[in-house]
C-alpha cells in the first residue's frame, strides 16, 4: 500500500498510480465537503438547472466569448507594451512602464468602475460587453507584457550575438533565434494568465454584464438557492480553466530543460 501512495521527488509517476491517488484525494475532499454541509444544515439542490438551462448556457458562452476576445486583444497589447518598454523614444518607454505599474498595482474591480463609469462615459462606450472586453484586455495586457519582457531579458546573450556576427539582421535574429526561445520560456506563464482572464471575467458582473456569474446571481436571487447556484458556477468555471491548467503543466514539463 505504501508503494502506491509514495513517490520520490522528481520521479515519474505511472498514469494508473496518479489516477488512483487523484481518486483518493477526490473522495477525501468530497467527504469533508459533505460533512461540512451536514454540520451547517445545508441541503444542496440542482433542480433549478432544468428550468434555467437556457440562461445558464447563454451566460456560459458569453463568458467564453468575452474571455476569448480579451485573450486575443490582451496578447497583442502585451506584445506592443513589452516592445514599448524597450523603445529608444523615452516618452513611449515611460508611458508603457507607467501603464504596467498602474494596472498591476490596482485591483481589477476598481479599474472596472473607473474605466466603465468615467472613461467609458466620456468616450461613449455604452456597450457593456465591449467595455468588459476592453477592461479585461487592459488588465491582462499589463501582466502579459511583463511575462514577455522578463522572458526576453532571461535569454542568453551568446546565441543572439553569434547570430548577429553571422550577418543576420536584427529582424532575422528576432524571428529565428530569439522568438523560438521566447516561446519556450513564456508559454507556461502565458497559459496560466489565460486561465486568469477567464476567472477575472466574473468581476464584470459588477457592471451587469450578463456573463456566467451575473446569470447565477440573478437565478439565485429568484430561487434563493444560493449554495446550489454558486457551486454549479464554480464547476462551470473549472470546466473552462482546468484544460488550460493541464496545457500549462504540459508545457512546463515539455520545456523544463530550458531552465536546467
Amino acid at each position: 500500500m505504501s508503494n502506491i501512495l509514495i513517490a520520490d521527488k522528481g520521479q515519474d509517476v505511472p498514469t494508473w498510480k496518479k489516477a488512483l491517488n487523484y481518486l483518493l484525494v477526490c473522495v477525501v475532499v468530497v467527504a469533508i465537503f459533505g460533512v461540512s454541509l451536514s454540520a451547517a444544515g445545508i441541503t444542496l439542490s440542482f433542480s433549478f438547472v432544468e428550468q434555467y438551462k437556457v440562461r445558464i448556457w447563454d451566460g456560459f458562452w458569453m463568458t467564453v466569448g468575452i474571455s476569448s476576445a480579451s485573450l486575443i486583444v490582451s496578447t497583442a497589447l502585451g506584445i506592443l507594451v513589452a516592445l514599448g518598454q524597450g523603445a529608444r523614444f523615452l516618452p513611449i518607454r515611460y508611458l508603457c512602464d507607467m501603464y504596467v505599474k498602474i494596472i498591476r498595482g490596482t485591483p481589477l474591480i476598481a479599474q472596472i468602475y473607473f474605466f466603465y463609469y468615467i472613461i467609458g462615459t466620456a468616450w461613449g462606450v455604452d456597450n457593456k460587453v465591449l467595455a468588459g472586453i476592453i477592461i479585461l484586455s487592459l488588465f491582462a495586457g499589463a501582466y502579459i507584457a511583463e511575462i514577455i519582457r522578463a522572458g526576453y531579458q532571461s535569454l542568453p546573450k551568446g546565441p543572439l550575438e553569434a547570430a548577429s556576427a553571422l550577418g543576420m539582421t536584427q529582424l532575422q535574429v528576432g524571428l529565428n533565434v530569439a522568438l523560438p526561445q521566447m516561446v519556450t520560456r513564456t508559454l507556461p506563464a502565458l497559459t496560466g494568465q489565460f486561465a486568469s482572464i477567464i476567472k477575472d471575467s466574473s468581476l464584470l458582473s459588477v457592471i451587469a454584464v450578463i456573463e456566467l456569474t451575473q446569470t447565477m446571481r440573478e437565478i439565485s436571487a429568484t430561487n434563493y438557492n444560493f449554495f446550489g447556484c454558486f457551486l454549479l458556477l464554480g464547476a462551470l468555471y473549472l470546466c473552462l480553466t482546468l484544460p488550460i491548467m493541464f496545457i500549462s503543466r504540459y508545457f512546463e514539463r515539455r520545456f523544463a530543460f530550458q531552465s536546467a
